[in-house]
């Protein structure tokens, strides 16, 4: 398996503990655990996007294309034809999330993100598709 593989594996696998901290939070919406679970929720989506653009770093890298930042490699992905513009504008916006990720002690920011947390994990799944669609992973 080589790196570029892996980095696929590991974000699939980040993306399936996200989904499954997301679906707690929004069981436990208006109980007292809801703040509990969707910072773990916050948390979980951190890691999920380091490993979600060092993945798309290591696929560029392997198809000859450098890129050294999360809104470069996104940004080249969409130039070389892997993703849609739609796409990539949603990849965009989770990486303004996850810079405001610093700020999840003010209650409002939090929510913003948990908000669009269901949207984030559909982007995730998407450019996975994007990128199992042009590699021959078995």
């Amino acid at each position: 398996m080589d790196r570029s593989e892996r980095a696929v594996k590991d974000l699939e696998k980040a993306l399936m503990r996200l989904e499954e901290a997301y679906t707690k939070m929004r069981s436990s919406k208006g109980s007292e655990d809801y703040p509990f679970y969707r910072d773990s929720v916050i948390q979980r989506f951190e890691f999920t996007f380091e490993i979600m653009w060092k993945a798309i770093k290591e696929f560029l890298r392997r198809e000859g294309i450098t890129c050294r930042s999360p809104r470069s490699c996104i940004r080249e992905l969409f130039s070389a034809g892997y993703i849609s513009e739609d796409l990539t504008r949603k990849l965009l916006r989770m990486v303004e999330d996850r810079n405001l990720t610093v700020h999840t002690y003010r209650e409002e920011i939090a929510e913003e993100i948990a908000n669009r947390m269901g949207e984030n994990i559909l982007a995730v799944k998407e450019l996975l598709k994007a990128i199992r669609t042009h590699e021959d992973f078995t």
